[in-house]
């Protein structure tokens, strides 16, 4: 059995796997909704929510429910998160799973990581509160507001985060005008420490292609 810890992007809670979950039954399988993005939080909180907030709500819930070895998966922004929060695991991660998600080296940030069109999605998202980012376009109700300062806060990372052992970053090729990880992919795939998958859907590869994931997951 597999312990599988899964992280969404930004403005989505733990709904954002709803698809695959169900493929993964009988392993151990915990999707986790970020400080900032509960329907009910406060001002106050989503205001204060950053990217160490997200990267400790990981942790808690590894200390909570005792978990180690774990598959940690992050789509999108959570590769910011995964990658904090396994840098600072003390071993418990012994993969990680980017879904067309960032991969962070040392200093960077969501905004210094996306390209000019995520950059206007953050300006005009946060022209309404000034502390966070509202979401684009109209698709699932569901989605909420998110934390502008988590897409600010640049990542410290003390080099623990490269000793896990196995490392996957799926990029995402059906919306290629739009997305920011082409860069990435490229360099991913000159680093005989990942392994990189190609999948033909567009950014939301859990509800395009749940059966494609929950394959590369149990694979």
């Amino acid at each position: 059995m597999t312990t599988f810890v899964l992280i969404p992007g930004g403005w989505k809670g733990s709904w954002a796997y709803e698809a695959v979950i169900p493929l993964l039954a009988g392993h151990d399988v915990h999707a986790l909704t970020l400080t900032g993005l509960h329907p009910d939080d406060d001002i106050a909180t989503v205001a204060a929510a950053n990217l160490d907030t997200h990267a400790d709500d990981v942790l808690r819930l590894l200390d909570r429910a005792h978990l180690d070895d774990v598959t940690l998966v992050g789509h999108s922004y959570a590769g910011m998160v995964i990658t904090a929060a396994a840098d600072r695991a003390g071993g418990r991660i012994s993969r990680m799973v980017h879904l067309d998600a960032f991969v962070p080296r040392d200093g960077e940030s969501w905004w210094s990581s996306v390209n000019d069109y995520f950059r206007e999605v953050a300006v005009a998202g946060a022209a309404t509160t000034g502390y966070a980012v509202n979401p684009p376009g109209a698709r699932d109700p569901r989605r909420r507001p998110h934390p502008l300062a988590s897409f600010m806060q640049e990542i410290r990372l003390t080099g623990e985060v490269d000793r896990i052992p196995r490392r996957d970053f799926v990029y995402c090729s059906g919306w290629e005008e739009q997305t920011p990880f082409a860069e990435l992919r490229a360099r991913l795939e000159a680093d005989p420490a990942w392994q990189v998958h190609v999948v033909p859907t567009g950014h939301d590869v859990m509800h395009e292609a749940p059966e494609a994931v929950a394959d590369l997951l149990l694979g």
